[in-house]
């Protein structure tokens, strides 16, 4: 987690976020993933009203294949003191990412981080076809366990049965994220409605996720350019705090399918993430109940409804019940979720869009704009972030 700044100056905060066009996989056949991540950076950059050329560090996640000297010379940039990547399957080390940015501007490692994350997967790796998982094949191929869907579907289903979970309540996920997709141009699905009985009609991929409880595959890049709030003042953009950021897991989550098979059991049908939730807390000086909206990392909808208990939202197996009470939805819940339309319906770029969509909500600029909000919780198992209104 981001150590306790030294001043208040050196605090680390978010100046500028950049996007490229989303499309479904394979939809961006004419620019390259490293020029994606460039477009994204180079816009982030210009948003903070900042030369590209004064970032000075580089931080990403997941075996991103932008690398930095790539990166480097793509964009000219004459001094790159420092560059990073959060471990993390997918998408779990996206706020991680922002973490390790914070702490190298608070250190005085860098003084312009880049946060990026670029997608190109119909020219490269496709990250929802099946593979093998090189540290355990002979005890997870053979039951057809080699895809995300596979490998995460027992932890749903278990959650499901111990719980009671009813499908109609899961459907508030992907309804809720749709209807946000609708207002948002960016959105792939903004043209694309979705009803409770398309949902509940729709092909079992794994059970029990269905068609419209897995994310898309999607082309695309967007970018966070972070720095210090004293170096802020100096620039002419919008300022976005980041009260906490950090990374962590419960004992036992690092091995299995995607890291999902070998924690204790309690946790196990819980989805992990209360010790992050609680440091991050901490750190920030709040709790759940002053968070006024939240973007949840969303690949599977029954994993939001873990993190909704997990960071506090409600207790171990109230989630259901918490989102059919239209908690969720916006603007009449108590906390609106995913409101550029999420992982399920904007995009899924690992996580880095779900950031780029709380600055936005912290800037008031957003499609689905929460009134008043003062802070956004980025919430993943493994990693998380706080950010606040400046």
């Amino acid at each position: 987690m981001v150590g306790e700044p030294t001043s208040v100056g050196s605090r680390a905060c978010i100046v500028g976020i950049g996007e490229t066009d989303y499309t479904r996989r394979g939809g961006i056949a004419d620019r390259s993933e490293l020029a994606l991540a460039c477009a994204a950076v180079a816009n982030a950059a210009k948003d903070a009203g900042l030369d590209v050329n004064e970032i000075d560090g580089l931080s990403s996640y997941a075996n991103d294949e932008s690398v930095p000297w790539l990166m480097q010379e793509s964009l000219g940039l004459p001094k790159l003191r420092y560059a990073t990547m959060a471990w993390g399957g997918g998408g779990g080390g996206c706020f991680a990412a922002i973490a390790q940015a914070a702490a190298a501007v608070e250190s005085g490692a860098a003084n312009y981080v880049a946060v990026f994350r670029s997608l190109c997967q119909g020219q490269r790796k496709r990250f929802g076809q099946g593979y093998g998982v090189p540290h355990s094949p002979g005890f997870l191929d053979p039951f057809g366990m080699f895809a995300p869907p596979f490998m995460l579907a027992p932890l749903a289903q278990r959650y499901k049965h111990d719980y009671g979970i009813q499908e109609e309540q899961v459907a508030e996920i992907a309804l809720s994220g749709r209807a946000n997709a609708a207002r948002n141009p960016r959105a792939v699905f903004k043209d694309r409605p979705l009803d409770l009985d398309t949902y509940l009609t729709s092909r079992m991929v794994a059970d029990p996720l269905r068609l419209y409880d897995c994310c898309q595959e999607n082309d695309g890049a967007c970018a966070l350019v972070v720095t210090t709030e004293e170096r802020a003042r100096d620039l002419s953009g919008p300022v976005v705090r980041i009260l906490a950021a950090g990374q962590g897991a419960e004992p036992g989550w690092g091995s299995g399918g995607l890291g999902s098979h070998n924690m204790p059991e309690e946790d196990y049908k819980a989805g992990g993430g209360r010790t992050l939730a609680n440091r991050l807390y901490a750190k920030a000086g709040i709790g759940p109940e002053d968070v006024d909206t939240a973007q949840i990392y969303d690949h599977f909808t029954y994993f939001v409804l873990m993190n909704l208990e997990s960071f506090g939202f409600c207790g171990l197996g109230e989630a259901g019940a918490y989102v059919a009470d239209g908690n969720i939805r916006w603007s009449t819940g108590k906390l609106p979720i995913n409101t550029s339309g999420g992982h399920l319906s904007e995009a899924y770029i690992h996580g880095l869009n779900l950031a780029v969509e709380g600055v936005r909500q912290m800037r008031g600029t957003s499609t689905s704009q929460v009134a008043d909000a003062e802070i956004c919780l980025l919430a993943n198992s493994s990693s998380a972030a706080i950010l606040g209104r400046a």
